[in-house]
């Protein structure tokens, strides 16, 4: 099947409008909440931790002891 054969099958799969169930959608996973990064973790490090709580536990512990900025 030559590649234009190929593009003129799928375009003629495509149908011109779709009908979605918004009622069955479920919120995507993946998007950051407000005022969240994702930061990387070497996995060395990541070892230490079991989840995004335990992380920012020592990191607020830390931020305590550090000297504030003036």
């Amino acid at each position: 099947m030559s590649d234009s054969t190929q593009d003129e099958t799928t375009h003629d799969e495509l149908l011109p409008e779709y009908s979605f169930d918004y009622r069955k959608a479920k919120p995507n996973r993946f998007v950051l909440k407000e005022n969240q990064q994702v930061v990387i973790l070497d996995p060395d490090v990541a070892a230490h931790f079991r989840d995004s709580e335990s992380v920012n536990r020592v990191l607020r512990a830390l931020i305590t002891t550090m000297p504030q900025p003036v």
